[in-house]
């Protein structure tokens, strides 16, 4: 039998920055990326919450090499959004897993969630697609957190 996981790695020196308080517009959504990526900033993990009284968070990684750049672009976006909130977490990793069979096997990130859980490390955000999951974590828990999944799924 195949395993679930088949690789992971490691992203160093991330930064988490949450964005509330957006009101529930796609347009200003699109505003805001478009104003990164012409600023040069290279987003990657990106969450957004469901709407609640007329309004979003969105949280989203980059570089921390890219935290300046971030912060000049969306702090124009104050004058815009009076109520909108920049939180920043700096100084993060982001552990990436990839198994071609996590199409077909229920459970899998339960399973590395309860591994991580099991070592103790907190996850900060989680994005997935078919077949990959990505935990942004402390990185402080790094080598605990990887060990624990290679240990677990036999990886080397």
């Amino acid at each position: 039998m195949k395993s679930v996981i088949t690789q992971l790695t490691v992203t160093e020196h991330v930064t988490l920055i949450t964005l509330d308080k957006i009101p529930v517009d796609s347009v200003q959504v699109a505003k805001i990326f478009e104003a990164l990526g012409k600023s040069k900033v290279n987003i990657d993990m990106i969450s957004q919450t469901p709407p609640y009284k007329g309004s979003i968070s969105l949280s989203f990684t980059l570089s921390d090499d890219d935290l300046f750049g971030a912060i000049q672009t969306l702090k124009s976006f104050k004058t815009e959004i009076p109520t909108l909130r920049i939180d920043i977490n700096s100084n993060n990793i982001k552990l990436s897993l990839f198994g071609e069979e996590m199409k077909s096997t229920p459970g899998a990130a339960a399973k590395t969630m309860n591994l991580l859980a099991e070592a103790g490390v907190d996850i900060k955000l989680i994005t997935t697609s078919e077949v990959d999951i990505s935990y942004l974590i402390y990185h402080t828990d790094r080598d605990k957190a990887v060990e624990q999944i290679k240990n677990y799924y036999q990886i080397q």
